[in-house]
C-alpha cells in the first residue's frame, strides 16, 4: 500500500488514500520510529467531491482522534497538490467537523473550530492547575513560568489519563512571552511529547488569549517552528507550514 510521509512543524505523518479503516495494531506497527516508518501518526484521506474531502486520523497507538490540526493541513496541501479539488479554497471534514482550508503557494490557513469548554473554571489534577477545553480534540492547557523546566514528560501522562478526562486528553504547558504570543510543549495523548500539535497550539493561543489577555493573532512557538493562531466570530484559524518528507509503500 502506497504512503506519503508529511509533517507540520516536524508534527509527522503517514499519509494514506481513502477509502480505508487501519487495524489499530498497523497503526502501532507502521508509526514505530525504529522498525516501522515513523510517524507521530496517520492520516487517510478521501476525495468526495471538487470541493470536499473526508480525513480520519488515528494516533501513534493505534487509537482514532476526533481531528488532527497539523494533519488537517497536510491533508489539504496534497489533496489540492493531487487535483483532488478545483480551487485552494475548499473544505476537509473530519470527526470534529468541517474545517473550510485555504492553500497557499506556501502553507496552509486552516479553519479549527470553535473553543468549548468541557466545564467553568480550572481543574486542579494533583497539584496543577488546568484549563479544560475542546477544540478538536480534548485539552487540558497549564500556565508555566518557563516551559523548558517543566518536566512535561512526567505531569504529562498524569494528566492525561486522570478519570476527569474519559477519553484522555493533550495536555499544553504555555509560557506567555513578554514581548507577545506564547511558547509552548505538547504533551499528546497516544504519542507523548510531540515537535508541534495544531490543535494543541489552538488551545493554548485561545485560553492566553482570553485569561492572559495575549492579543490575537497569537504566534505560538513551538519546538518545530511557529504556528500563527487568530480568532474571529466563527472561531480559530491557524495558519503554517505542511510539508512533504518522502513517499513509499507498506505491507
Amino acid at each position: 500500500m502506497e504512503f506519503v510521509k508529511m509533517q507540520g512543524l516536524g508534527n509527522d505523518f503517514i499519509v494514506i488514500t481513502g477509502p480505508y479503516l487501519p487495524e489499530g495494531g498497523d497503526v502501532v506497527r507502521w508509526c514505530e520510529r525504529r522498525r516501522g516508518v515513523g510517524a507521530d501518526g496517520v492520516l487517510v484521506v478521501t476525495a468526495l467531491s471538487p470541493s470536499r474531502v473526508a480525513m480520519r486520523y488515528w494516533n501513534a497507538d493505534g487509537g482514532e482522534a476526533e481531528m488532527c490540526g497539523n494533519g488537517l493541513r497536510c491533508v489539504a496541501r496534497l489533496a489540492f497538490d493531487r487535483g483532488w479539488v478545483d480551487a485552494r479554497e475548499f473544505t476537509v471534514e473530519t470527526a470534529a467537523g468541517k474545517h473550510p482550508v485555504k492553500v497557499k503557494s506556501e502553507g496552509v490557513i486552516a479553519f479549527v473550530g470553535k473553543p468549548v469548554p468541557f466545564r467553568t473554571g480550572t481543574l486542579t489534577i494533583g497539584k496543577h492547575e488546568v484549563h479544560p477545553f475542546a477544540i478538536g480534540n480534548p485539552h487540558a492547557v497549564m500556565f508555566v513560568d518557563d516551559v523548558e523546566s517543566v518536566p512535561v514528560g512526567e505531569i504529562g501522562p498524569l494528566i492525561e489519563s486522570d478519570p476527569l478526562f474519559p477519553n484522555r486528553t493533550n495536555v499544553e504547558f504555555v509560557e506567555v512571552l513578554e514581548e507577545g504570543g506564547v511558547r509552548v510543549r505538547v504533551w499528546e495523548r497516544g504519542v507523548g511529547e510531540t515537535l508541534a500539535s495544531g490543535t494543541g497550539s489552538t488551545a493554548a493561543a485561545y485560553i492566553a488569549h482570553t485569561e492572559r489577555g495575549v492579543s490575537s493573532p497569537v504566534e505560538v512557538h513551538l519546538h518545530g517552528g511557529v504556528l500563527t493562531v487568530w480568532f474571529d466570530d466563527e472561531g480559530a484559524w491557524m495558519d503554517g507550514p505542511a510539508e512533504y518528507v518522502f513517499s513509499g509503500n507498506v505491507d
